[in-house]
């Protein structure tokens, strides 16, 4: 409810009786009550103010309580720094105006001393509830980013760069909401300012929507992790590749693997499906070869146990490893093997070929090659005159 710090001391009897009290005869009216206030309750005016000096020191054992749990959560790295933090940013303003609010009405002051108690604790509240209300969204945020990449400076300032914008931001936005609700309750109208304020905001939203969605998409990444500093990655469909260099406030830069730095706006990097290549569990590789259609059948049912030895012994791990089925010039096989760790050594795939190939030379398998035959008829001699299907056949 609107409040008014000025109220007469006595109400005319007709507001058209007598003109309106001036400022100074307001104060005169106001201290001849405070000063009767004072002689008539003189007890209750010191049991209060004993009352309030307890609540002012419990309200600062509580805030010293806030400073002790940020310490045990080590700022905010967990939800013990984030309540920590908040609670210790509480100020004296409000715990001064907090114990006034308490005990007020036990020493039964004037009216216009009880308006201007409920007047400046309501201000400090609102100001108050919007520093708390920041540091914990500003926890939370430090929260997310720390726990996804702890001690990892190499993305660190565009994070400092990131974070600093966005506290900005939100506490524009947090302080504009709380001076609104203040001048609401001091009895101004706001509706217009209200409307001013949605309009411009809408305004500035247009002209810059494309900063800001480039901005948050750049806090996004520093908070989700879909890739980070000097991770390989694919993307738009595998067309662009490279290694991250640096992520920006408004785009990331990608060094391409034929030398060039991409520089991508954040928005729409974030709009293509990601393949970070130095975050996956591990690697797979497939070879495939042809056999001839000379291996002996009796050796087509040991050829996976075969391939899984020469794949074994080179400290990998075979996924398949056998027939795939006829192809025109032999029987077509393929070995597809994963690395134990993220990623092959430099020569991993020459080892398992050639291990791979000395043991089908064990059991004398060949390759197969592509073949061509060219059948030549001689017309001089009678069998000439068949035809060559049926010569073929007769053959």
């Amino acid at each position: 409810m609107p409040f008014s710090l000025w109220q007469p001391a006595a109400a005319a009897s007709s507001p058209s009786a007598r003109p309106a009290l001036d400022i100074r005869q307001q104060f005169r009216a106001m201290s001849d009550q405070a000063m009767d206030w004072g002689q008539a309750h003189w007890l209750q005016i010191v049991i209060a103010a004993g009352m309030a000096v307890a609540v002012y020191l419990l309200l600062n054992l509580l805030r010293g309580w806030g400073v002790v749990l940020c310490r045990r959560g080590h700022g905010s790295a967990n939800w013990f720094g984030i309540v920590g933090q908040a609670i210790s940013k509480t100020g004296q303003f409000f715990i001064l105006t907090t114990a006034a609010r308490l005990v007020v009405g036990y020493a039964t002051p004037p009216p216009f001393l009880n308006a201007l108690v409920m007047g400046l604790f309501t201000i400090a509240a609102v100001f108050q509830g919007a520093v708390w209300l920041r540091e914990i969204v500003f926890g939370v945020i430090e929260h997310r980013t720390q726990s996804r990449s702890p001690g990892d400076p190499a993305d660190g300032q565009a994070l400092v760069s990131a974070l600093s914008v966005i506290r900005l931001l939100i506490s524009i936005v947090l302080f504009a909401v709380a001076s609104v609700v203040v001048l609401g309750n001091l009895g101004i109208n706001v509706t217009g300012l209200v409307a001013g304020l949605g309009v411009g905001g809408i305004a500035i939203g247009l002209a810059a929507q494309g900063i800001f969605a480039d901005l948050f998409a750049a806090l996004a990444i520093l908070i989700d992790r879909p890739f980070g500093i000097g991770d390989s990655i694919f993307y738009d469909k595998g067309s662009g590749s490279g290694t991250v260099e640096s992520i920006g406030l408004k785009s990331t830069r990608i060094r391409a693997g034929s030398g060039e730095q991409r520089v991508i706006a954040n928005k729409n990097l974030l709009n293509f499906e990601i393949l970070n290549t130095t975050r996956r569990t591990l690697n797979t590789f497939k070879f495939e070869f042809v056999l001839d259609h000379a291996t002996s059948p009796d050796l087509i049912p040991q050829l996976p146990a075969i391939l899984r030895e020469a794949v074994e012994s080179e400290g990998f791990v075979l996924k398949h490893g056998g027939l795939n089925g006829f192809s025109a010039t032999g029987l077509s096989y393929d070995v597809e093997f994963a690395s134990t760790e993220r990623d092959f050594p430099a020569d991993a795939r020459d080892k398992v070929a050639a291990a791979v190939l000395r043991r089908l030379r064990e059991h004398e398998i060949s390759f197969a090659y592509p073949t061509q035959i060219n059948l030549v008829v001689d017309k001089s001699k009678p069998e000439a005159r068949i035809p060559l299907r049926q010569h073929v056949l007769a053959e």
